[in-house]
């Protein structure tokens, strides 16, 4: 039982940020942007996070900054698409490779350094049920949060008039600026939580996941992110689900090398992104489940009438 509990808790590390960059940008999506930069987002999130908490020695701070270095940069993203008209694709594609750059630079001078790490928070009463207790409710603050904003983004989209608005806009947004629906500034409020659940996602790969600052380190989270929105045909829920699919496919590898079983370490590596091209191509099959899902205004430019 030791064995299976750890197993099943390094899933839930190594779900979490993939459900955190899903859920940001499945509301992205659903307002009809398509930001193509949530790797890079995640990226910044995880260097601003591990230098935030090195130089005030709190990882909450860290957390923080995280979520401020994802969200300034999709604001960036929507100054280039939304006011400017830029492509959402090729910009979406720069942003991650402007990420990818930057946190190198920046975290050049915190390589080797031994990072704080967010200690776990046990639930009163809740974190003593066997089994079940230790796996939901002794966790980190972050993977909280994951579960309360996936929550939180279903009554949003499907019980509240603001995401009802949002909706609108991502299915026709000529129709919705017409009845009135600020569609730029419902789109930027979409991005920048896209953004800012990005950088918490990548707050917890340098914070919980793995605590210290490696180059790279998101390791084509972000693109896996995307292909989550997709398999989830756009439902809150369903990310989570699919979230957690391919963190235990992630982890997999790390513990069939542990049980010595004799598959080549290249093979398992790319288990993840292998799981992700079979999960799209099986989703390309389903093209009626596809299109009625899809807003249909995601990655169309809007430009209001002067």
């Amino acid at each position: 039982m030791g064995i299976v509990e750890a197993i099943l808790l390094s899933v839930i590390t190594a779900a979490t940020p993939l459900v955190l960059a899903a859920a940001g940008e499945l509301v992205a999506e659903r307002s009809g942007v398509l930001n193509l930069g949530v790797e890079g987002m995640m990226i910044m999130g995880a260097v601003c996070a591990f230098a935030a908490t090195q130089i005030t020695g709190s990882p909450y701070l860290g957390v923080v900054a995280g979520i401020a270095a994802g969200a300034l940069f999709s604001l960036l993203f929507g100054v280039l698409t939304l006011t400017l008209v830029a492509n959402q694709v090729a910009t979406g594609l720069a942003l991650t490779l402007l990420g990818l750059g930057a946190s190198g630079m920046i975290g050049e001078s915190f390589l080797g350094m031994q990072g704080t790490k967010l200690q776990p928070i046990a639930l009163p009463l809740l974190s003593e049920i066997p089994f079940v207790g230790p796996l939901i409710f002794r966790q980190d603050a972050i993977f909280y949060l994951s579960i309360a904003i996936v929550a939180g983004i279903h009554w949003f989209l499907f019980r509240s008039r603001a995401g009802l608005k949002l909706r609108a806009v991502g299915d026709s947004h000529a129709s919705a600026h017409a009845l009135g629906v600020d569609v730029i500034r419902t789109r930027y409020l979409a991005v920048l939580f896209g953004g800012a659940c990005a950088g918490l996602a990548g707050a917890q790969l340098s914070l919980v996941y793995t605590p210290q600052w490696v180059e790279n380190m998101s390791a084509g989270r972000g693109w896996i992110a995307l292909a989550l929105v997709v398999f989830s045909s756009w439902r809150p829920w369903r990310v989570v689900a699919g979230g957690y699919l391919f963190g235990a496919v992630s982890i997999s590898q790390l513990h069939a090398q542990a049980f010595g079983i004799g598959i080549p370490s290249q093979f398992l590596s790319s288990l993840p992104y292998v799981a992700t091209i079979v999960v799209l191509i099986l989703i390309s099959h389903n093209r009626r489940m596809t299109l009625i899902n899809t807003p249909a205004s995601l990655g169309k430019p809007f430009v209001p009438d002067r």
